[in-house]
């Protein structure tokens, strides 16, 4: 079983090496039976990908390429998407569940209603991206991730940790972040810092987290002020 660990929180990956496993190559996703099982599925182009109580299971997407990802009620399982392009993504519902997300392009999508278990966000672009009532149901870890502009409304995070993400105005509003791991992250950028209560952080992230706070309020520095 292959983990990977951030501090205290460790995510259990896809087993796609077991040698039991037999990968066989497929040239789509959204058949008939809405079931793909110990699959391949690489270097596609496509204008729409739409998959609805889909059920992925023990598979590789390698490369995909979409202008328009629709992904209603999905349940993955020890699926890994890597080096995809995932434009207009919308995924709203389902259950994700050791699941990576590894170099992908994630630009302006849409997480919502949609439970997270043991998911892996590994270098990714996630910017203007929105998690609306996303559930860490289970370890979930974004590492290296571009989060520029994404926002985070009604989660529950507390299951989950941040490394090294880059967080310019990434946005926290309402939702349960108690145990939410932020260390390792400058955090001088991110907006809402008052829905932040009881997450995890190292004791010099305070004057970012105060920096942060600052720029909420839109304060005014006496000594700016002229006259």
């Amino acid at each position: 079983m292959k983990l990977r660990t951030v501090r205290q929180t460790s995510v259990t990956l896809p087993a796609l090496d077991d040698p039991g496993l037999r990968l066989v190559t497929v040239t789509s996703l959204d058949g008939p039976v809405r079931r793909a099982v110990e699959f391949s599925y690489a270097d596609a182009s496509l204008r729409e990908l739409s998959l609805a109580d889909t059920h992925l299971l023990d598979g590789w997407v390698l490369r995909l390429r979409t202008q328009r990802t629709v992904l209603e009620n999905l349940r993955a399982d020890s699926v890994e998407f890597s080096e995809c392009e995932l434009s207009s993504l919308r995924c709203s519902g389902g259950k994700l569940s050791r699941v990576v997300f590894s170099e992908c392009k994630i630009m302006g999508g849409a997480f919502e209603d949609i439970t997270f278990e043991n998911v892996l966000f590994d270098k990714c672009r996630l910017d203007y991206t929105t998690f609306s009532r996303v559930r860490a149901a289970g370890p979930v870890v974004f590492s290296g991730c571009s989060l520029h502009e994404a926002t985070f409304a009604s989660c529950d995070l507390g299951s989950a940790a941040f490394d090294t993400c880059t967080m310019e105005k990434t946005e926290f509003d309402s939702g349960r972040y108690a145990g939410f791991d932020l260390r390792g992250n400058d955090l001088s950028a991110v907006r809402g810092v008052s829905s932040l209560r009881r997450v995890i952080i190292d004791r010099p992230q305070v004057l970012q987290l105060a920096q942060a706070l600052a720029e909420d309020l839109d304060v005014t520095f006496g000594e700016d002020l002229q006259g």
